[in-house]
């Protein structure tokens, strides 16, 4: 099979899949082989919601070269109801509207063009809910 053609048919590059221990349930996004809590080595994989609790955000006004036409911009904490937590770029609303404690849904979306062959780069987003 080609190399692209398989990377991009990963089940798990399309919808939040996560790591649970088994010995002590604590959730892990992306999955990780040793657990930090327990030190358990056999995970469950789960499915992680689509929506969570923001815990922290902050706003990026000197950005990375690659993200200098993007800010400011704002980065925030998420929470899934399964206790995973992320950390993505939030969109489509003011920074200024943006509050700690509110739900907010993880879109998978275009992060950057890459290189001068402008290669695009995708991953998750946060996005009010509606």
């Amino acid at each position: 099979m080609n190399p692209a053609r398989y990377h991009r048919e990963m089940a798990q590059r399309y919808r939040m899949e996560a790591g649970k221990c088994k010995k002590c349930g604590h959730v892990y996004f992306p999955p990780r082989l040793i657990c930090r809590e327990c030190q358990g080595r056999e995970f469950e994989t789960i499915v992680l919601s689509e929506r969570g609790k923001l815990l922290s955000f902050t706003v990026i006004h000197t950005p990375a070269s690659q993200f200098k036409d993007i800010s400011p911009y704002a980065l925030g904490i998420l929470e899934t109801k399964e206790g995973a937590k992320l950390t993505a770029q939030i969109v489509d609303m003011p920074a200024d509207q943006i509050k700690t404690g509110m739900e907010l849904q993880i879109e998978f979306r275009r992060v950057q063009t890459d290189g001068h062959e402008g290669v695009l780069a995708y991953g998750y987003k946060l996005v009010p809910v509606m």
